[in-house]
């Protein structure tokens, strides 16, 4: 069988022997929403619950508009017009009307990429800023959560008299889900809260893992710094396989989120009667696989049916490469995972962005990992600890020479939108 696995801004095939087959896990088809605008304009008047947006902006003198990063597709460019009309008609000027990247511990987005981010006219029209966590001048101190972590948040979001965040419910490999309370937390604290929040404890946390709330250090951590900096209105989208909108609910941040949640929860998990020896997988296409820090995510997201010894093919392009010089260098402290597990834990260190690497350790402790990219060197697959491939096709023909005649094959298209799950409950 022929299938398209997501990779870039297009797709690669692999054809995978139909008796090897075991699953083609999807996101369960949910009709798209005819008229996205409609009715987003009618859940701008009429939401969830409590008053409207045109109602909360009235007498506001300043906005701060918080959306994702370009590592998040969400259809800013739809979104944000209706709500910026609201807010200049209740009488808050355009100059005073900021819209605010929740980039997080990523890279600032500039250029051409706020024209895609945000449409090019919005772009154009109000002041847009970058998060950015190294500048902690630019952050306020609120204290420390009851879980240990310093709360520094962007006071840009918090001297704005009315509060709005945008973001895309799916799952999310440490915080359950993403959306929500993460947009403002990590979305927009210090490099410091980050020794905590993606610090070895909660990564190695049994439930900061894909599509679970309760319990999840990383979540109701999120939640507290969220219910203590408040957020007035918000709006969250729920995406199909071609990035259309199944989706759209407005108001409370909170009541929003959770209810995005539920039809995620329901469209994402994909049943697996058993483990797989080989699992071909992407980090769902660009803009998510620009690099080697976000593709982990699709390595992750497979975990639950992993079995000791399993072999996982990703492909993702890495346009972008591995990441940043700080994650690159992370690779070069150690040999193996067992001397990670150490350091990560040593009283001394702690590197940024040694949690993506944490969450890879997790997948290379039970499974040999292979990725196929045209956009870093073979070498640079060989720091970041995985076997280079060539293609897809000669990962995928090496793999059942490795595992056998009746090798069980599990294909995931769109990597870590999918929840893939074993059917019978248990773990693999």
């Amino acid at each position: 069988m022929k299938i398209e696995v997501r990779y870039g801004k297009s797709n690669v095939s692999v054809e995978v022997p139909d008796e090897n087959l075991l699953a083609v896990c999807r996101l369960k088809p949910v009709p798209p929403l005819d008229d996205p605008v409609s009715r987003l304009e009618e859940a701008l008047e009429r939401p969830l619950s409590g008053p409207s947006l045109r109602q909360l902006a009235e007498g506001k003198s300043s906005a701060c508009l918080v959306v994702c990063d370009k590592t998040r597709p969400v259809p800013n460019p739809l979104l944000l017009p209706p709500i910026l009309r609201r807010l200049e008609e209740a009488g808050i000027p355009k100059d005073k009307t900021t819209i605010l990247i929740a980039t997080g511990t990523h890279r600032p987005n500039w250029g051409d990429e706020l024209d895609e981010l945000l449409g090019k006219e919005v772009a154009a029209t109000y002041p847009v800023v970058n998060h950015q966590a190294t500048d902690l001048d630019s952050h306020q101190d609120l204290g420390t959560t009851g879980t240990g972590m310093p709360v520094l948040l962007d006071q840009r979001y918090l001297m704005a008299e009315l509060k709005i965040v945008l973001g895309l419910v799916e799952p999310h490999l440490m915080a359950g889900y993403s959306g929500g309370r993460k947009v403002l937390c990590p979305g927009l604290i210090a490099m410091p809260c980050m020794r905590v929040f993606h610090g070895p404890d909660f990564m190695d946390h049994p439930n900061s893992v894909t599509g679970v709330l309760e319990g999840n250090p990383c979540h109701l951590t999120a939640m507290e710094v969220a219910d203590r900096v408040g957020c007035d209105f918000a709006v969250h989208v729920a995406l199909d396989e071609h990035r259309r909108i199944t989706g759209l609910f407005a108001g409370p941040l909170h009541q929003t989120f959770y209810q995005a949640v539920r039809l995620v929860d329901q469209v994402a998990r994909a049943p697996v009667a058993e483990p797989a020896d080989i699992i071909i997988t992407s980090s769902a296409g660009y803009p998510l696989d620009l690099t080697f820090y976000q593709a982990i995510k699709g390595l992750v997201g497979v975990l639950p049916i992993v079995k000791p010894g399993t072999t996982i093919l990703l492909a993702a392009s890495l346009a972008e490469g591995l990441g940043s010089d700080h994650f690159r260098s992370v690779y070069q402290d150690f040999t193996n995972w067992e001397e990670l597990r150490k350091l990560l834990w040593s009283p001394d260190y702690f590197r940024y962005d040694q949690w993506m690497v944490q969450e890879q350790m997790k997948v290379a402790e039970k499974a040999d990992i292979w990725v196929y990219s045209e956009g870093v060197s073979p070498d640079d697959l060989v720091l970041v600890k995985v076997k280079p491939l060539t293609s897809l096709q000669e990962g995928l023909d090496q793999a059942l020479k490795k595992h056998g005649a009746k090798a069980k094959v599990v294909v995931v298209p769109e990597g870590p939108y999918v929840m893939p799950t074993l059917s019978n409950g248990t773990k693999g």
